[in-house]
């Protein structure tokens, strides 16, 4: 195979996030995918270390930044894009879909009139298989509805960038209980990249390693295919939807989801501040389901 990108993985151990800088071999332009914003819930403070190693990479690899692609709004980190734009350019993009996202959490936040949900925060929305390019390589976005109705998933040189749709072959497949998940439209995702070349390389967003192993990230549609828990060949819709939602019952809510998804629904920038200066998160009481 003749690849034509480097793909430079950054794994975050507070959040068991993966962000990647992919960068055209050719023309050193870069795309950045889910990079995280370090937050301290205890004491409300953010911090950019996990951003600035990216950044950093950047800039001692002689890198352009082209894009910042979101594969979601994540609820289990906060999003860095405002501040990788901000210190190296690019254009921030998610799905079309994440008006529907934004649609139904600006009513749980009840967020400012200001806020509109129509995508606008965010500086391309893609459309599904839409093709665009990192200098001149081409790559295809393409809509992977599921784990929430604007997951997306970044297919190029060989490669496939899955977010939360899937994950390593003995962790499985995402939750579907968020608002706008559904299990049955998961499992149609799954099968449609699972329908790439056997040798297509499949990287997560996320590792929850069990037993003990080191975090991975990256595997194959082959073995995907092969040996996933939830989702390998031979395991049908029905039996997934079964298993996925007889598993969500069991799940937590994600420490990080309220602070995260309000941010995240902005192309990672904050609140605006109130007349003191100081931007703050809203916590709404007796929306979300307790945890179990």
């Amino acid at each position: 195979m003749n690849v034509r990108t480097t793909i430079k993985p950054f794994f975050d151990s507070a959040t068991w996030t993966v962000s990647y800088v992919i960068s055209d071999n050719a023309t050193r332009m870069a795309a950045v995918i889910d990079p995280v914003l370090d937050f301290d819930f205890k004491s409300g403070r953010t911090r950019t270390d996990s951003a600035d190693q990216l950044l950093d990479y950047i800039r001692t690899a002689g890198l352009t930044v082209q894009w910042i692609l979101e594969t979601h709004a994540h609820a289990d980190h906060l999003s860095s894009a405002g501040y990788i734009r901000q210190q190296a350019g690019g254009r921030i993009a998610i799905g079309e879909n994440i008006r529907q996202v934004q649609a139904v959490f600006k009513k749980i936040y009840n967020l400012e009139p200001g806020f509109v949900p129509d995508g606008s925060q965010f500086d391309h929305l893609f459309r599904d298989r839409e093709t665009f390019s990192i200098g001149e390589v081409e790559a295809v976005a393409l809509l992977v509805p599921g784990h929430t109705p604007a997951d997306m998933a970044y297919l190029l040189d060989g490669a496939v960038f899955v977010g939360d749709t899937l994950f390593m072959p003995d962790v499985g497949s995402a939750r579907a209980d968020f608002p706008g998940g559904d299990a049955r439209s998961l499992y149609r995702s799954m099968r449609r990249l699972l329908d790439l070349p056997s040798e297509t390389r499949m990287f997560m967003c996320h590792d929850y390693p069990p037993g003990g192993r080191a975090p991975h990230w990256e595997t194959t549609v082959a073995a995907q295919r092969a040996n996933n828990i939830h989702v390998r060949d031979g395991i049908d819709e029905e039996q997934f939807i079964a298993m996925r939602k007889a598993r969500d019952a069991t799940l937590e809510v994600p420490t990080l989801i309220l602070p995260a998804i309000q941010v995240n629904v902005r192309a990672g920038q904050l609140p605006p501040p109130d007349d003191n200066g100081v931007s703050y998160l809203r916590i709404p009481l007796n929306v979300l389901p307790s945890s179990r």
